[in-house]
């Protein structure tokens, strides 16, 4: 398929999350978490990988999956310690940073100790907490790293078509604020109440409702207001259609071309995941949480390296100097 059509392809993924999210937004996100997420975990990072996670360095990645395991053994082994989880999410952040922009082994080694000392400053304040813990692997990662894509990928291909899915992609985000539509037919389940106070899943929508001087941060207010809908009509359409946004290029960035006994693998692996998430959602989502944590983890390469982009086709449209293609050693 050519750019346009991928596009026109995601408008349309784009209006059919959207509508899903306003009429079934709790369910929605339960399914989309469960099913589609750990094929898309397991997709990309077979597809980082091919690409050496868009670092300077073959084995940078290594301290990434270093960084996802200690955030995993004191998340489920050894807790106590919610500072030292959300700090590991910080310095896989900061860390990655460092791989893009420099080259030799020093250099990165200082850039993360220096970002370590500054990150051990600020561990303890409320703003850590919302924006590298709650926020980063969640909301960030789902909806503002997939807006940026779309308009890296808008600008450096000059399509039209591109910067109207991006205007849909918010327009979309902005209704769920502004629109509250009742539905006589829908009524939140007691199963997908139950499932997302267990998993943790509501400290999203909670912070959220905090941040922004909701209301209060009740049960009542998330899964009966009109508010409580909105957001998670939100991130029931971010989740849903950052993975639909991944499996619709396909074409384009060809993550299915892997040896065949990966693709066994990756196949294998999905069909566990869901049966896990089946079986006992809270079960699936700690079985599950390394493997979507380390995607979030190593795509935060990638991530700078679309922001760097934006600024480079920015620049080139101001006259201000040619876009630079960052090559890979």
């Amino acid at each position: 398929m050519n750019t346009k059509t991928i596009d026109l392809a995601n408008i349309a993924l784009m209006i059919i999350s959207c509508v899903a999210a306003f009429v079934v937004p709790f369910e929605l996100f339960l399914f989309s978490y469960a099913v589609l997420g750990p094929l898309h975990y397991l997709t990309e990072i077979t597809w980082l990988h091919k690409r050496d996670y868009f670092t300077n360095g073959k084995f940078d990645y290594i301290w990434l999956v270093i960084l996802c395991t200690v955030l995993f053994l004191l998340t489920f082994i050894f807790t106590g310690s919610a500072e030292a989880s959300n700090f590991m999410i910080y310095l896989a952040f900061a860390s990655a940073l460092g791989f893009i922009l420099f080259k030799d082994l020093l250099w990165k080694i200082l850039f993360v100790v220096i970002a370590a000392f500054l990150g051990g400053l600020i561990v303890k304040t409320q703003s850590f907490f919302f924006l590298f813990a709650v926020f980063l692997p969640t909301l960030i990662h789902v909806f503002i790293f997939t807006g940026l894509f779309i308009l890296f990928g808008a600008l450096k291909n000059k399509s039209a078509t591109g910067i109207i899915s991006l205007i849909v992609f918010s327009v979309c985000a902005v209704s769920f604020f502004v629109l509250f539509p009742q539905f006589s037919f829908y009524k939140v389940s007691d199963y997908a109440q139950k499932t997302l106070v267990d998993s943790g899943f509501t400290m999203v929508n909670q912070s959220f409702i905090h941040i922004f001087k909701l209301g209060e941060t009740t049960r009542e207010t998330i899964f009966t207001s009109n508010i409580g809908f909105g957001i998670m009509r939100f991130i029931a359409f971010a989740y849903t259609y950052h993975y639909l946004n991944w499996f619709s290029k396909t074409s384009v960035i060809k993550w299915h071309l892997i040896p065949k006994k990966w693709l066994s693998s990756v196949i294998l692996l999905w069909g566990a995941s869901v049966g896990l998430y089946v079986y006992d959602y809270k079960t699936g989502l700690i079985a599950l949480y390394f493997l979507s944590m380390l995607h979030v983890f190593l795509e935060f390469p990638l991530n700078y390296r679309s922001m760097i982009g934006i600024g480079e086709e920015v620049g080139s449209l101001a006259g201000i100097r040619k876009p630079v293609t960052v090559k890979k050693k």
